[in-house]
């Protein structure tokens, strides 16, 4: 259960709902005069030709929608696919360019982002191109990161295209659980709460749909959008969770990107991919992991030995 990317991810750049109505959030940074400086050239989704002058230096972050998007703003807790492309403001260099014709990144709308790219996200929807400026503040300050090219003070400009965008939690109809499973509750954000029962787990993988969706059916193979908690059936300690923890080699607690398959090659757990394999998009499942279909005899740093497992599994897209 692992992504990565060079510059986002080692140097940091990157169920009972209570609801009500309530406005849109507000984005976190608007346009201005270094923003609207940035002038860029080219199709949406193709690598584009960016010009400034430098160096940029705004004392809040910016951003201005250069091509007009879709749908509702990025919210916090989302994860989108974006294509990237990362100048330093200061000196106008390119520090990098990816994600555009292919591979798009990952980016999630987290504490754990950057500030001025989380901020930046927050003006953008599914089909913009936004152009952000970012303070030294909002980026990497006076300490700067000397091996990506970006000295104490540097101001960063992003182009970002962005592709795909998934929702924050699962959003298919409720489900009543059985009487003996697990009890999920969440909270606002959707984040689950659990209580395992106090009696013996099964000694089979047992899957419990606790919200259905209306999106498409995930098939062995796919890549899938997820966010998971994980917990020790014996004691009800959190072992895993995407809403709480970063993954190895991400900087940043978010929804995860997971390669779902059976067999040989397999990158998660039998029955991780088992509660997956045939549910559809905006689902949330609950399912327990003996050991034989979880981490076995030899447990991890996380898990004990012969540990039976459950997991709340929210199914927010296919990749």
């Amino acid at each position: 259960m692992r992504s990565s990317l060079a510059l986002i991810a080692s140097a940091g750049l990157v169920a009972v709902v209570l609801s009500g109505c309530a406005a849109a959030p507000a984005p976190e940074a608007g346009a201005g005069r270094s923003s609207e400086a940035v002038v860029v050239k080219g199709d949406f989704g193709e690598a584009p030709r960016v010009e400034f002058p430098s160096p940029l230096a705004p004392e809040e972050t910016q951003c201005t929608e250069i091509i007009a998007g879709e749908g509702e703003l990025l919210v916090e807790g989302q994860q989108a696919l974006v294509g990237l492309a990362v100048y330093n403001g200061t000196s106008g260099e390119e520090l990098q360019v990816a994600g555009f014709k292919k591979d798009p990144v990952p980016l999630a709308v987290t504490a754990g982002t950057l500030p001025g790219l989380r901020k930046g996200l927050t003006c953008a929807r599914e089909g913009s191109r936004v152009a952000v400026v970012v303070p030294a503040e909002d980026a990497f300050g006076d300490e700067g990161n000397t091996p990506l090219g970006i000295e104490p003070g540097d101001s960063l400009v992003f182009v970002l295209d962005v592709q795909r965008t998934f929702p924050s939690r699962a959003e298919g109809a409720v489900r009543l659980s059985r009487d003996g499973f697990p009890a999920v509750v969440l909270a606002p954000d959707g984040r689950p709460g659990i209580t395992v029962p106090k009696s013996d787990p099964p000694e089979h993988v047992e899957v419990e749909l606790l919200k259905e969706g209306a999106g498409p059916v995930v098939e062995d193979g796919d890549r899938v959008v997820v966010h998971y908690t994980g917990v020790l059936w014996d004691d009800n300690t959190v072992f895993d969770s995407s809403w709480e923890t970063a993954e190895e080699g991400n900087q940043q607690p978010g929804p995860r990107i997971l390669a779902v398959s059976t067999g040989e090659g397999a990158k998660v757990i039998p029955g991780f991919a088992d509660a997956l394999i045939g549910q559809t998009v905006g689902s949330q499942v609950g399912v327990i992991v003996p050991p034989s279909e979880g981490y076995g005899d030899q447990g991890n740093a996380q898990v004990p030995a012969n540990s039976t497992l459950f997991f709340v599994i929210d199914i927010l897209g296919v990749v």
